[in-house]
């Protein structure tokens, strides 16, 4: 709890996602007069509408609701432990809303935790690494050992911190940016050359550039950018 308070102010708007039967939640309730929580299981509903009032609990799917809507358009934080079998679902929707949300502290499965908070050159950089970093500093917290839980799941637990960068743009067209990560982890083993050649076909005296001869692990949010002003010169900004 005290993690949260530190990156997410008492006087900010709260939304807590997958709050099940409410252990983290009414901690958040009582410290945060702006708190909402989006639940889907019935079963916990019926458990969280014992303590919390109407409108500080929504009985819906997260990865369909407006968040637009949510705290009537003001921006909030994001947290929750979140359901492992969607929580990279539930980053990508983070990204779709990230003018709304300036950060999110949140509970994954230990591998994904690595994967969004990845550096370059490292297994574990990927597609989603490369989408929450271009618009967000994503930093590992701390791990939580299966026994800390009741009962035991079967793997590690990871929270991390993803914070808005302050300019939380793009030097390039974000579809396009989307598209070459796409591409380049769809073939994670080749060099970005041979990924990119038929994209590049028009521009042969491009293919010895030096981000071309990298595999697409080995590249971070810049070097993209850079790829995509290579590849679509006329779209970047």
């Amino acid at each position: 709890m005290s993690r949260i308070n530190a990156h997410c102010p008492t006087t900010t708007p709260i939304l807590e996602v997958g709050p099940g039967p409410g252990t983290l939640t009414y901690l958040l309730a009582e410290q945060y007069p702006q708190f909402c929580a989006i639940e889907y299981d019935k079963d916990m509903v019926a458990i969280l509408r014992q303590k919390l009032a109407i409108e500080q609990l929504i009985q819906a799917d997260f990865l369909q609701v407006n968040l637009a809507d949510i705290h009537k358009g003001v921006a909030f934080s994001l947290v929750g432990n979140f359901p492992y079998n969607i929580s990279s679902q539930i980053v990508f929707k983070m990204l779709d809303y990230k003018d709304k949300i300036p950060v999110m502290v949140g509970m994954f499965q230990k591998e994904m935790a690595d994967r969004i908070c990845a550096k370059p050159g490292t297994k574990a950089n990927g597609i989603i690494t490369l989408k929450a970093q271009a618009f967000y500093t994503a930093e590992k917290l701390f791990d939580i050992p299966p026994q800390a839980f009741d009962p035991a799941p079967k793997v590690n637990s990871s929270v991390i911190l993803m914070q808005r960068k302050p300019n939380a743009t793009l030097a390039c067209d974000e579809k396009s940016y989307n598209k070459i990560v796409k591409m380049a982890f769809g073939q994670r083993r080749k060099k970005m050359r041979n990924t990119l050649k038929g994209l590049l076909a028009h521009q042969p005296d491009l293919m010895d550039h030096p981000l071309l001869q990298q595999r697409p692990e080995q590249l971070g949010v810049e070097d993209f950018v850079a790829l995509v002003g290579l590849v679509y010169p006329q779209k970047t900004d």
